[in-house]
C-alpha cells in the first residue's frame, strides 16, 4: 500500500484490488467514467461488458489497482509482449486533474520495470481527442490504428510510452 500526496486534496491510499474487493464499486466507477463515450464511440466500449465477476476473475491474471474506498479512480494492467496494457484507467469526473491519473500510469511503470517489459501501452478511441491530449501530456505517443471487427476505418489509436 502507497500513499499519494493529490493536489488539492487529502491523500488517498493506492492499493490492489484483490478478492474479497467491492468489485461492484469499481463496475460502478469504470461505468460512470466510460459512459459519456456511450454517443460518441462506434463500436460500444468494453466497459458495457464488464462485469462484478469478471472483474474478480481478471484480478488473478491482471493488476487491478485502485485509488481510494470506495474506489475514485482505477486501472487494470496485463502483461503483453513487450509491454504493459494499461486498461479501464477512470478517474471520478469530479477528481479528474489532481494527479490520479499520474499515480495510476506511475504504479503501471513500477510494474512494467518489476516484469522487465519496455513500454507502457493504451489503447483510446479514434473520436475522443481529449484522451489523445492527457495521453501525450502523459508522456505518450502514437503508434498505430486500428479497427474494430467489421469496421473498414480505425476506430482506435494505441499509445506506447518508453520506460
Amino acid at each position: 500500500v502507497r500513499r499519494i500526496a493529490t493536489r488539492m486534496t487529502a491523500p488517498q491510499t493506492l492499493h490492489r484490488a484483490e478478492d474479497p474487493y467491492d468489485w461492484a464499486a469499481l463496475l460502478r466507477l469504470i461505468r460512470a467514467e466510460f459512459a459519456y463515450m456511450d454517443a460518441r464511440i462506434s463500436p460500444p466500449s468494453s466497459a458495457l461488458r464488464l462485469t462484478e465477476a469478471g472483474l474478480g476473475a481478471q484480478s488473478h491474471t491482471a493488476e487491478i489497482w485502485v485509488i481510494g474506498s470506495p474506489p475514485i479512480a482505477c486501472t487494470i494492467l496485463t502483461p503483453k509482449p513487450g509491454s504493459l496494457y494499461i486498461g479501464k484507467l477512470a478517474v471520478a469526473a469530479g477528481l479528474r486533474g489532481k494527479g490520479h491519473a499520474r499515480a495510476l500510469i506511475a504504479r503501471a511503470e513500477a510494474s512494467a520495470r518489476l516484469r522487465g517489459l519496455p513500454f507502457l501501452e493504451l489503447e483510446t478511441r479514434i473520436e475522443l481527442t481529449e484522451n489523445h491530449t492527457t495521453f501525450r501530456a502523459l508522456g505518450f505517443e502514437e503508434v498505430s490504428r486500428s479497427a474494430h471487427e467489421g469496421f473498414a476505418q480505425a476506430t482506435s489509436i494505441t499509445f506506447r510510452r518508453p520506460l
